[in-house]
């Protein structure tokens, strides 16, 4: 049996090796920073997948380019010094079919595209910029304008390119890249399975001009997924669970679970939330958050409850977190694009088997757990908590099992009053 499995790796390996490096510079892509080379860098990755796949590296420099398709067998390398810039122009993101915002619908490509594309992985230690200041200031003005003139507005109506999306793509490796700038969402992945993401660094900036919707991971029908060893700070959700919303978001066959994921060894800075389970979701289990340290002002877990969406989050772990955050758990109504299709129907949410454990961080406050009237939540657990708080306070509603166990706070044994 072992015989086997050495032989197993050594293919693997020996097949990896063998992989074939179309250097872009070699055929005829010269890093640039003024002239978009979107065809051209195209052209190398239709080449490297037409003869049987391969690695499609970019050396020390600037590339401008606008989307970008990877196809079976071909995989992204970004040497040291090598930053793949995206165009400002939304012209270069063509109109196609995709996901936005728990919908199957049309939107603009990201600036890294892999559909169904198995075995895609980006590596580093290079970067990818979205160079999203121009999406920023169009959205903050049209939302200046229509807050003005009193009229509702989506965050659809600007349009921005994500950074990457990735659909139905089985084993995908994410490793050693920097992610920063991107015009809309960071990191986009929508039904894939057996995800590693190791070793990233995730950014965009809250000032001076703030990079809005820029979530750093966004799990959307996704399972079996690693995220290890990252840093994330962005101006919205570090880590986004994601999978539908809407009334009958439950039965559409696009929707579905997200469950299996393990987040462990990151560090998150600046952001709407560390993990949020929302604004979109209707069942998530089997989510684990360990040895993470926490940089902010913001909270270790929020879980956002849609009135319009039947929900389930369940099996949520949260373990081992030191540093400063906001908050531990904030659990609030979430009513953003509210919408019941006409229906007098009231869907409900449910949270269970909530757990908070081996914790030791500052903090503002403890908790807020608020759910709609009809949300069933029970069994929130916090033990060995060690926290000192500017308000030592944690609001559980009427709901049951909410649960301490050897919880000090600000130096006193900690009871729900």
């Amino acid at each position: 049996m072992k015989n086997s499995i050495f032989l197993f790796c050594f293919i693997i390996i020996s097949y990896r090796s063998i992989a074939q490096d179309y250097l872009v510079t070699k055929y005829g892509v010269n890093a640039d920073s003024t002239v978009v080379l979107t065809n051209a860098i195209q052209k190398v990755i239709d080449k490297a997948a037409a003869e049987g796949g391969g690695n499609i590296v970019f050396s020390k420099g600037t590339y401008l380019t606008g989307a970008l398709f990877f196809k079976p067998k071909t995989k992204l390398i970004l040497q040291e010094g090598a930053v793949l810039k995206g165009s400002d122009e939304i012209r270069d993101y063509p109109l196609l079919p995709s996901r936005m915002e728990g919908q199957n619908q049309l939107y603009y490509a990201a600036l890294i595209n892999a559909y169904f594309v198995d075995d895609f992985s980006i590596n580093g230690p290079g970067s990818i910029n979205g160079n999203g200041t121009k999406f920023w200031k169009a959205f903050w003005e049209h939302r200046d304008t229509m807050n003005k003139a009193k009229k509702p507005w989506t965050n659809l109506e600007v349009h921005r390119p994500r950074l990457i999306f990735l659909w139905g793509c089985n084993k995908v490796t994410i490793q050693n890249t920097k992610f920063r700038n991107a015009g809309f969402w960071t990191t986009h992945l929508y039904q894939c399975k057996n995800v590693l993401v190791d070793g990233c660094d995730i950014r965009s900036p809250y000032a001076p001009i703030p990079a809005p919707s820029t979530d750093g991971i966004d799990l959307d029908v996704c399972s079996k997924v690693v995220i290890r060893n990252c840093y994330i700070s962005v101006n919205d959700d570090a880590i986004a669970i994601k999978g539908g919303k809407g009334i009958e978001a439950h039965l559409l066959p696009q929707n579905g679970i997200v469950e299996d994921v393990l987040i462990e060894g990151c560090t998150f800075g600046e952001s709407h939330g560390s993990l949020t389970l929302g604004s979109e979701a209707i069942h998530v289990r089997n989510i684990t958050m360990r040895n993470c340290k926490m940089d902010n002002k913001t909270s270790i877990l929020r879980i956002k409850m849609r009135p319009d969406t039947y929900q389930i989050y369940e099996n949520i772990s949260i373990e081992g977190i030191t540093g400063k955050c906001g908050i531990l758990l904030a659990l609030a109504p979430w009513t953003q694009f509210y919408d019941l299709a006409g229906r007098t129907e009231k869907p409900f949410g449910t949270v269970r088997n909530i757990s908070f454990t081996n914790i030791q961080v500052e903090c503002n406050r403890i908790g807020d757990i608020k759910g709609n009237p009809d949300d069933r939540i029970s069994d929130i657990s916090f033990k060995n908590v060690t926290a000192k708080a500017i308000a030592p306070t944690l609001i559980t509603g009427k709901y049951p099992n909410i649960t301490t166990e050897k919880m000090i706070v600000n130096g006193s044994d900690f009871v729900i009053k």
